[in-house]
């Protein structure tokens, strides 16, 4: 099928796209090449007395674990620590038992904040009861999923199940069968990249090319020592160089080998227009592949999500946060980028909050331009103003969802009266 065979990539070029030879475009070999790890790079993160921002886990490919971090609001260290069920330290009522678990990414985690100055803290300081905290930076939805099913299973589970999904990233990582292959280039010019070593392999979906249906793929590289093999380049190059999704970075990057009648044949099995035209054109149709490939495989994750809960007698609701510039770009009147999937989320009844649409709604409350609005909540990501506008941006929903009510919305829970 042309679906199974999508973007044949080589170190050939395509005879169907001979203008691809002008400029000696990238071949999947050069991309693969550059991408491979050190072994340095290996040996670090593996090295128990390293002081490391993630450790090994043989399903989402990593945890983290207690550091300070120079990365805060006003050149501030972040301090960032674990409770015994890996979840991010509780503080506001810890000691009092907890009916809310929360999944997702960094902007569950609250990257770039210190413990206490998360959005679940805010808000269980309003509750009067705590929210656990189990989100892991670089997660997709797929991986916040894993760990539910994970942290559902021990003493830690909750009645009420939170996964925020973070903009159109959070859909594609849960396709990457090795995140690395998407962000490890640039993540080698940052100083602090072997120390925050992360994003290798990890449990991942694809889409069935014949029924559309998701497939479930446990991570190939279950054990430290087999982390290795990816520091050797004729190994790597010979394993992902057929992967859908290096095929598709190879075209968006207008690399060597793109076969456009596969890209066509897979743009039309998606329903996804494509323009082979040019170079350009090329990519971006690539890049729109990709993009709904990932929203598809997204959709089917959340159903899964809904069903699990469904099965445990438990309660699901979806949070959508969003990156800066989707944030800037919709108080500037743009359209999202995600609105099938927002679709998705309304024609299945499943419960959401939108959070692009709070910030769009409080952006029209300031005399400020869309990047000072921006520069008010976000460091990269959340600053504590920020996670404080997402807790009481989301906390309507969330309160009218709990039964009972929390303290703090709960008709005659006073034990003091005027």
């Amino acid at each position: 099928m042309l679906l199974l065979g999508f973007l044949q990539l080589s170190s050939s070029l395509a005879l169907d796209a001979p203008w691809l030879a002008q400029d000696q475009p990238m071949t999947v070999r050069d991309f693969l090449g550059k991408l491979a790890y050190t072994r340095e790079d290996v040996s670090i993160f593996l090295d128990p007395a390293q002081r490391n921002w993630a450790k090994f886990d043989p399903v989402m490919g990593y945890l983290l674990q207690d550091g300070v971090l120079h990365d805060g609001v006003d050149g501030a260290r972040t301090v960032l620590s674990f409770g015994t069920a890996g979840e991010r330290k509780t503080i506001n009522f810890a000691s009092r038992p907890c009916r809310i678990n929360t999944y997702g990414d960094s902007f569950t985690q609250g990257h770039q904040v210190s413990d206490g100055e998360t959005w679940q803290e805010y808000l269980a300081a309003h509750f009067g009861e705590p929210v656990r905290n189990f989100g892991i930076g670089g997660y997709g939805v797929y991986q916040a999923y894993r760990r539910m099913l994970r942290e559902e299973a021990t003493p830690s589970a909750a009645e009420y199940l939170v996964l925020n999904i973070w903009g159109l990233d959070d859909h594609l990582r849960s396709i990457d069968s090795w995140r690395w292959l998407r962000f490890g280039e640039s993540w080698r010019t940052r100083p602090e990249h072997r120390h925050m070593f992360h994003g290798n392999p990890w449990a991942h979906v694809r889409l069935d090319p014949r029924s559309g249906q998701l497939v479930e793929l446990e991570n190939p590289y279950p054990t430290p020592g087999s982390l290795y093999k990816l520091s050797d380049k004729d190994y790597v190059y010979e394993t992902f160089r057929d992967d859908l999704i290096v095929k598709l970075l190879l075209a968006q990057r207008k690399g060597a080998g793109v076969n456009l009648k596969e890209l066509e044949a897979l743009a039309a099995w998606l329903n996804v227009r494509a323009d082979l035209s040019s170079p350009d054109a090329v990519a971006e149709t690539a890049r729109a592949v990709h993009v709904e490939y990932a929203l598809r495989a997204g959709m089917h994750v959340v159903e899964k999500a809904r069903a699990f809960a469904l099965e445990k007698k438990k309660k699901l609701l979806v949070l959508l946060s969003y990156d800066s510039g989707t944030v800037r770009r919709a108080c500037e009147g743009l359209p999202r980028p995600d609105d099938s999937f927002v679709g998705f989320l309304r024609d299945k009844k499943i419960l959401f909050v939108d959070v692009l649409a709070k910030h769009v709604e409080d952006f029209k409350t300031f005399r400020l331009s869309p990047h000072e609005y921006i520069s008010r909540y976000f460091i990269g990501h959340y600053k504590p103003v920020g996670n404080h506008f997402f807790a009481f941006a989301i906390k309507d929903a969330v309160a009218a969802w709990l039964d009972p009510k929390p303290v703090a919305y709960r008709t005659g829970s006073e034990t003091i009266r005027p």
